[in-house]
């Protein structure tokens, strides 16, 4: 999504800067992102985004009003990014699950962006006086297993995953994952580290595919092995 600060930010001799609600949203975005929604104040939300108190507060109502459209602003720059990699026309469903790990590894690891994933990491810096915003965070909270939930059933509805499939677990597997790959960008691994853990789930794909009945089988055939 591209804005024209030139169109936002019309400069005339004698007048103020033209407020642009975008703009102003990416810069309070990236402020509740590195230091989370508690550590960031109004006055914080003023310099970063250069607008007077009164035009945030006419615009967004409190920091809570411009953090509930921050994490909207999130979610439309950022999530959409990832479902429409889920649904490309023509990849497999390993390879859509490949491409989405793939770019939330780039993007928890993104050097012009605060490290990790920021829904994850403003939730984990909340205390429980702030009961509103963690709840606004709960329901985004499972956004990308949702996704990835829905993405797999429709695969699995037109044959491209075999009916044992437990999607609802194999959903919360891949996010779980997506989780701690966000802990350990936000710890300092770098983008090589996370790719490798992509190619570690990868690796091990194959074999989440595989039914009840064939792991039975598998670890059976392990302990004959063993004990003979």
């Amino acid at each position: 999504m591209s804005i024209d600060p030139i169109a936002c930010l019309k400069k005339g001799r004698g007048r103020p800067k033209q407020f642009c609600r975008d703009i102003a949203l990416d810069k309070a975005l990236e402020m509740f992102w590195r230091h989370g929604y508690e550590a960031t104040s109004m006055a914080d939300l003023v310099d970063a985004t250069g607008a007077k108190a009164p035009t945030l507060y006419a615009e967004f109502g409190n920091k809570e009003g411009l953090f509930r459209a921050a994490v909207e602003r999130y979610v439309s720059k950022f999530a959409e990014k990832g479902k429409a990699l889920l649904r490309r026309p023509g990849s497999t469903v390993a390879e859509a699950v490949e491409d989405f790990m793939r770019a939330a590894a780039a993007m928890f690891t993104d050097k012009s962006l605060p490290s990790g994933c920021f829904i994850i990491c403003t939730s984990a810096a909340l205390s429980a006086s702030s009961d509103d915003v963690a709840e606004l965070l709960r329901t985004r909270h499972h956004l990308q297993e949702n996704t990835l939930r829905e993405f797999l059933s429709d695969r699995q509805a037109t044959g491209e995953l075999p009916r044992h499939t437990d999607i609802a677990a194999l959903a919360k597997y891949l996010a779980c994952t997506l989780q701690g790959m966000s802990v350990q960008a936000r710890d300092g691994a770098t983008h090589e580290d996370l790719d490798s853990i992509v190619s570690s789930l990868m690796a091990v794909w194959p074999e989440l595919m595989r039914s009840e009945t064939d792991l039975r089988m598998a670890a059976t055939d392990t302990t004959t092995t063993v004990g003979v």
